[in-house]
């Protein structure tokens, strides 16, 4: 079969080095480092390792798997390791989703940039192929797999074990019939564009055919008329079809004679439903369409739990990698957990537990690396820059501090953080006066602001500043000269007058209750002397650096209300906020129209799994931190959900969660308009996977589950039947009805499952997107696999339409 780069993608030199192969060291830890031999296939897409030239190898990773490619000097595994391994010699294969990464040690630093800067160079052709491409390299994939003594063509034995891999059962009569048509040559084999055709004709949408016909006059082709007509009656397209019409037919129409006369063909029919433009995402919501200039509160922010880890919460592994996935992913809130280190370096960690142990400047380092820049290492400045890897959000970073260092130690977290984050640390108010709401994300752009504890109120803190460092000053020169051991007598001075007793501005009021003597202290009164500290005294210049996000402990609303200021946030466990939800629903909605709030797992997690999103967002909640280290049904619906306005990590919430006076209580919601009825026909699937735990052998009888996650009422979910044995080209043709009082919280996620009636169905891809974000009409549903990576071509074909209940009751 042609190989998909000849004529597209030039072969370097490094391209056919890295084809005659190199011998590297592999490195997973400190104590495991092996000997490989890699090589790239023929193919350039594919690359294969052994443990020494010559050796029977195997499948490393897919050239579509990579997501980028780091020097040596960027892997925390690489640098622990510098004593022993050269790092220039060294790099970094970064996979997509949550594969581990891959580290190797070349012989020497011209192999390590060869082998860099090619897999680069194949990355970003991958990345940037279009539609066509994409399928002429799977279709690539699929006959190498079939072509079992690699002689470049298929039998029809091979072709037979071809369609069980593929996902579907054919009757062997009518699979030969195929084979035959496809061969040309009647050679009794399958060639090149032999196999294409083959795979055409195993992939006919007769269903699209049919759709097709109805609205074309001649069967043939759609005139522009035509199709403009589809666009506005089955698409919904409105007022710009005419346009929107010349436009697609000018991109999906495979013939030039077709784009001259302006019509459409099947193949360009087809290719239109399954491209960007047929999907079911509306692309107007795929830039930052949203107002970005409200405050902060009134968006939901992606945030992250326990951020440093990429395991469980017990014995997991702590890495600064956590924090670059979480950035890389959309998240704009990353917790860190601090703690005493040995050597005087404060560390980040998961407290009593056996997670390992990161430096916190490191993770400061990796934030300000990774939080607003594209990665693009020096490496690769020669490529071009349009072909870098992937840009985050330019909208604010939260440093989410959780402190537990001694004062000490506090000190030099308060260095690191200016001295590493420099500029992009607001340690300040913008303007340099009170504020009476939250900045909004577009002017904090590029700024990264620091949640935690402060020893008093900004009110204070710009009110009087020099005062305070002054009383500072003054109190660690009195207390240097007059505070002695605990049995010390208090001055005749002190017994004689009656002293006024003032609380240390350096302690926090839980230290209160170990008060044993008072200690005279100048014309500032009598100082409280501690006989043992329950927690470390916080260090003024790290309370200094918390501005806008003061944390404060919840008492309850009506005490938010008259003694917190909008710069000030409270952390709920999902289990208090559940209660609070039932209990207090409206009034939560309240409070979140004028304060943060977050809210964190239950540490009974300890295998880091994740609570649904949807019921605190429902409440206005902005800060629902995950554990993003764990795929699932709960990660599907908040990558859904965080997919729309530019993936930037912030989406402005609904109206009437804006509105300080709001009624709503998501418990108990009361729109006031009418209830959506939500009509999905599922017509069928193509090219499905195998799940994860379905046998080579056997072949997937898929279902498609869709489920609406929203306020409770509008919370549900239907299936079509399974169809047998055929996971390549199932047809259902069945519609499923829902019924939704507050479409504009709802998140629609569509599951395919292979049926199992001895256990449980077994995942085979999802997608997930919010209600707002939906288009009517024939829509394509490209399927992500459990990492969120695509499963293309693997998709779901639907026909989808909104209307009002009163309608639908009419009809």
């Amino acid at each position: 079969m042609v190989s998909l780069l000849q004529g597209r993608l030039p072969v370097s030199e490094d391209l056919l080095q890295m084809q005659k192969g190199t011998m590297m060291r592999k490195v997973r830890s400190k104590s495991w480092k092996k000997l490989r031999y890699f090589r790239l296939q023929e193919d350039c897409m594919t690359v294969w390792h052994a443990r020494q030239v010559g050796a029977s190898a195997k499948p490393s990773f897919s050239i579509s798997d990579v997501e980028t490619v780091r020097e040596g000097d960027e892997s925390e595994l690489l640098r622990s390791l510098a004593e022993e391994l050269p790092l220039k010699q060294g790099f970094t294969i970064v996979f997509r989703g949550r594969r581990s990464n891959l580290d190797l040690v070349a012989n020497s630093v011209e192999e390590a940039q060869i082998w860099m800067e090619g897999l680069q160079q194949l990355v970003n052709f991958v990345t940037n192929m279009d539609q066509q491409e994409r399928l002429d390299q799977w279709l690539r994939d699929w006959f190498q797999r079939g072509d079992k003594n690699q002689d470049g063509r298929i039998t029809f034995q091979e072709v037979q074990r071809l369609l069980h891999l593929m996902n579907v059962e054919m009757d062997q009569e009518y699979a030969f019939q195929l084979f035959q048509t496809a061969d040309v040559s009647q050679s009794g084999t399958l060639e090149g564009e032999e196999f294409v055709t083959f795979y055409k004709a195993l992939t006919k949408r007769t269903e699209v055919q049919e759709l097709f016909e109805n609205f074309s006059a001649d069967g043939q082709k759609l005139t522009l008329l035509e199709f403009v007509d589809f666009l506005r009656e089955e698409q919904k397209e409105g007022d710009g079809a005419s346009d929107l019409a010349l436009e697609l037919i000018n991109l999906y129409e495979p013939s030039e004679s077709g784009k001259l006369r302006c019509v459409l063909s099947m193949d360009g029919f087809l290719n239109y439903l399954c491209s960007k433009d047929g999907d079911i995402f509306n692309p107007t919501c795929l830039p930052i369409y949203q107002d970005m200039t409200q405050p902060l509160n009134h968006y939901y922010i992606n945030s992250s739990h326990n951020t440093y880890l990429l395991g469980d919460q017990f014995c997991g592994q702590s890495s600064v990698e956590g924090y670059i996935r979480a950035l890389k992913r959309g998240c704009r809130c990353v917790e860190v957990d601090t703690w005493d280190g040995p050597t005087g370096e404060p560390i980040v960690y998961h407290g009593h537990t056996l997670t390992s142990r990161i430096l916190f400047k490191d993770v400061v380092a990796s934030v300000a690396q990774y939080a607003f820049q594209p990665c693009l290492s020096p490496v690769w400045e020669k490529m071009e820059k349009k072909q870098k890897k992937w840009q985050t959000s330019d909208y604010p970073v939260i440093l989410s501090l959780e402190n537990h260092c001694s004062r000490e130690q506090q000190e030099v977290l308060a260095k690191h953080l200016t001295e590493i984050l420099g500029e992009q640390l607001i340690n300040a108010t913008l303007d340099g006066l009170l504020p009476t709401q939250l900045p909004s994300p577009e002017e904090l752009r590029n700024k990264i602001l620091v949640k935690g504890k402060k020893l008093r109120t900004l009110e204070e803190d710009l009110e009087e500043e020099e005062e305070e460092e002054e009383l500072e000053s003054q109190l660690e020169r009195e207390l240097e000269a007059q505070i002695e051991p605990e049995n010390q007598e208090l001055s005749p001075r002190s017994k004689d007058k009656k002293e006024k007793v003032v609380t240390c501005p350096l302690l926090c009021p839980p230290l209160c209750c170990h008060i044993t003597a008072q200690v005279p202290i100048s014309k500032y009164g009598s100082l409280l002397f501690l006989k043992k500290k329950s927690k470390p005294i916080l260090c003024p210049s790290l309370s200094a650096l918390v501005v806008y996000l003061k944390s404060v402990s919840f008492h309850s609303f009506t005490h938010s209300r008259e003694h917190y200021r909008s710069y000030e946030i409270s952390s709920f466990s999902e289990t208090k906020a559940k209660g609070l939800i039932k209990e207090a629903g409206n009034e939560f909605v309240q409070h979140n129209t004028w304060q943060l709030s977050r809210v964190y797992p239950s540490g009974l997690r300890t295998d880091s799994s994740n609570y649904n999103p949807q019921e605190f967002w429902n409440a206005g909640c902005q800060l629902v931190a995950m554990n993003v280290q764990t795929a699932g049904l709960e990660m599907d619906i908040y990558d859904g959900f965080f997919r729309q306005n530019g993936g930037c990590g912030y989406v402005l919430k609904p109206d009437f969660l804006r509105d300080a006076q709001s009624s709503f209580h998501p418990e108990k919601p009361i729109s006031p308009f009418k209830a959506q009825i939500l009509l999905i026909q599922v017509i069928s699937g193509q090219q499905f996977p195998k799940g994860a735990k379905t046998k080579e052998a056997s072949i997937t009888d898929p279902l498609v589950r869709v489920e609406i996650f929203g306020v409770r009422p509008d919370t549900n979910w239907r299936d079509t039947n399974h169809v047998e044995n055929n996971g390549f080209n199932p047809y259902w043709g069945q519609t499923l009805c829902f019924r939704l009082l507050v479409p504009e919280l709802a998140l629609l996620r569509f599951v395919v499952k292979d049926y199992n009636w001895t256990s449980r169905d077994d995942f085979v891809g999802q997608y997930t997107l919010p209600w707002t974000c939906m288009r009517q009409g024939y829509r394509h549903i490209h399927l992500l696999s459990k990492d969120g990576i695509s499963l293309h071509p693997a998709s779901i074909f639907v026909y989808i339409c909104t209307r009002e209940e009163i309608e639908e009751a009419e009809s």
